[in-house]
């Protein structure tokens, strides 16, 4: 059997290439949008891919399960667990007609690729149609499975979070009853014996779970003994409280992801290619209606920037960032190195923003004239304009970190869910505006100026806050 782990850092999320080397076929499992990745990896090792399979219908990034299909005609194994809501609705909507070649899976149900089975069992808690896959390698005459492709139900350290329903996707009352169902889950983890490998969706960083383990596999047996979400479980009120407790605000795109992964992705085909354009041509955009996504660093973005930009640099949070202030309904115009360009594309398309339409290099934009500014200030400074009252403050680290601890008289609204609550952040003074470290706050700074605030960034954020032994309220 030939296993590969597919990593997506900035997603911490896995896709698995699978095959059976006997008869060179190949499986994609929870397969990002961008399929061109595992098409030549499967190539390089002389396989091919002949089926793609996912877990549940994902939250956080734009499936791939549909351009395979449409690429090399893989045939696609999905959950026919849970109710009318979350059953797959572009199987029968293949391009230019048709039905894709597909099997839904019920629990119990299998199949093969090549010499090697795959085994669905029902895991719901994180979501209704969940499935996980137990394989066996019978080409190696194996009796017994050798691993678990866990997707979002189990993690290295943690469990898939059941708030999501209710936190992303709106429906309201439905993340206990979905704790309580992942509670009942856990049960499935005794009948398998603890030397199965546990092959998660996802790692460290991920915002499909709260405390997640940064090594990339475990066992069986090590989560039922050492994961803090499952020793919690001692009783299903002392799990529900547990797993509920302090789970960090979802970006505002994962609603916009279950969407388009239960009624169908779009086919993309190939990767975007956006036409190169100058400085001038940005500014004659009118950013009410584009994204001007800047990847610059951020003291050069708010030295000077193109009227309107947004300042998301590639960093691991650029996905998150972008998905969370970004329509996928905006074209996008990027400032970018040439040789990150690809790169840029790529975290944008997997999280279904595809409307990508030039490309500017930074240092036009450096010497280009008529740029705006965005003002940054130290505590000293800060405290200053607070004494006279003269300006509010907004805080867009998550809930629980203002919890622990938050500048005097500070609104609280995560940066990645500012965009749905922008109605309330006050309009007629001017805002302060902090994180822990200034770097979040720097990308709420710039996407509200763009909405027309009249915003300070505070420079160093809560960590130079508390350094300067300033008032804190809790």
């Amino acid at each position: 059997m030939f296993m590969r782990m597919v990593y997506d850092e900035k997603l911490a999320q896995a896709a698995y290439l699978i095959g059976c080397q006997r008869t060179g076929e190949a499986v994609v499992v929870d397969p990002e949008r961008d399929v061109d990745r595992y098409i030549d990896l499967a190539e390089k090792n002389g396989l091919r891919i002949v089926a793609t399979a996912e877990t549940h219908i994902h939250a956080d990034f734009i499936s791939g399960s549909r351009e395979l299909a449409e690429r090399v005609g893989a045939k696609v194994y999905v959950s026919d667990e849970g109710d009318e809501d979350w059953k797959y609705a572009w199987l029968d909507k293949k391009e230019g007609g048709g039905a894709y070649e597909h099997q839904l899976l019920k629990d119990g149900d299998s199949f093969r690729i090549g010499n090697i089975e795959f085994l669905a069992i029902h895991t719901p808690g994180h979501t209704p149609e969940h499935i996980v896959f137990l394989v066996t390698d019978h080409g190696a005459r194996a009796t017994a499975p050798m691993g678990l492709l866990t997707g979002d139900f189990l993690f290295v350290g943690d469990l898939g979070r059941p708030d999501l329903l209710e936190t992303a996707a709106g429906q309201i009352g439905a993340m206990e009853p979905s704790a309580r169902r992942l509670f009942e889950t856990l049960k499935t983890l005794d009948g398998i014996p603890d030397f199965v490998q546990v092959w998660p969706a996802h790692g460290a960083g991920s915002a499909c779970g709260k405390a997640l383990g940064a090594v990339p596999m475990s066992t069986v047996g090590y989560e039922k003994r050492f994961n803090p979400a499952i020793k919690a479980a001692s009783s299903e009120q002392a799990f529900v409280d547990f797993i509920l407790a302090g789970q960090p605000e979802p970006p505002m795109y994962f609603a916009n992801m279950k969407r388009d992964n239960k009624t169908g992705p779009r086919v993309l085909g190939r990767l975007p290619s956006p036409e190169r354009v100058t400085a001038a041509d940005l500014r004659s955009l009118d950013p009410d209606s584009v994204a001007i996504v800047d990847t610059r660093a951020w003291d050069q973005f708010r030295a000077g920037h193109i009227p309107g930009s947004l300042s998301f640099p590639l960093t691991k949070s650029f996905n998150t960032d972008a998905g969370s202030m970004v329509r996928d309904t905006e074209d996008i115009y990027l400032v970018v190195d040439p040789e990150r360009l690809e790169e840029a594309i790529r975290d944008l398309v997997r999280i279904g923003l595809d409307r990508i339409k030039g490309w500017c290099p930074p240092d036009e934009i450096t010497t280009s004239s008529g740029l705006n500014t965005i003002d940054e200030i130290d505590v000293e400074d800060a405290i200053g304009l607070m004494e006279s009252r003269d300006i509010g403050v907004l805080d867009v680290r998550r809930r629980t970190e203002f919890d622990e601890g938050h500048l005097p008289g500070a609104l609280s609204i995560a940066h990645t869910r500012l965009a749905g609550r922008i109605d309330e952040v006050p309009r007629d003074t001017r805002l302060l505006v902090n994180c822990r470290s200034g770097a979040r706050s720097a990308r709420a700074s710039a996407y509200l100026k763009r909405a027309g605030w009249d915003v300070i960034n505070l420079k160093g954020g809560m960590l130079a806050w508390e350094k300067a032994a300033a008032t804190v309220e809790r």
